[in-house]
């Protein structure tokens, strides 16, 4: 058991190690500016994600090609659009990952393949990883590469069991994030 000497603050654990700061708001965290997600198909997931991603520094763009579509629990500021060429182009830059919250929409094959021509930095679909996606046939039907397909992730996340909306976005952010960090995820440090 270590003691605190007389006098330190505990709390204070940061003048020891820099990176404990930001835990305790002395520091100020300092996301990447081009982290942008790009949540496609409004659902319970994307509204998660994009909501979860805006606390992690991401900026939030909902693409729904339905307008008539309510999606509700979006994070404030969140870009709405009804296309994936709709989103701009400082948005699709490099950083932008790009996640499709909903595999069963006729419009999947569409958004795919027009995410994949974006520079985007990471595109996936989520799914059971036990079986091939609507993905590939959609991508195939338009005339979409094996090369291009193959970019196209699934499944999405950490595998921790998820279930419910907040659940999938908490490890699709937390894959995201590992990702681009350059990390396996998971407790392998």
């Amino acid at each position: 058991m270590s003691t605190v000497p007389m006098g330190s603050d505990p709390l204070r654990s940061e003048e020891v190690d820099p990176g404990c700061g930001v835990a305790h708001g002395h520091s100020p965290a300092d996301p990447a500016p081009d982290r942008v997600l790009v949540a496609v198909f409004g659902s319970p997931v994307a509204a998660a994600l994009l909501r979860l991603a805006a606390e992690c520094g991401y900026r939030p763009v909902l693409v729904e090609p339905d307008a008539g579509r309510e999606v509700t629990g979006l994070p404030d500021g969140t870009v709405r659009v009804d296309s994936v060429p709709a989103v701009p182009d400082e948005l699709a830059a490099a950083g932008a990952d790009v996640v499709v919250c909903d595999h069963h929409r006729e419009e999947l094959g569409v958004v795919l393949r027009d995410a994949l021509t974006r520079p985007v930095r990471w595109v996936g679909v989520m799914g059971n990883p036990h079986h091939e996606g609507p993905h590939v046939a959609a991508l195939a039907a338009l005339g979409v590469g094996d090369d291009e397909v193959a970019r196209v992730h699934r499944p999405i996340g950490l595998n921790i069991g998820s279930r419910a909306p907040v659940e999938i976005a908490v490890s699709t952010l937390a894959g995201l994030l590992a990702d681009r960090n350059g990390r396996p995820g998971g407790f392998d440090f």
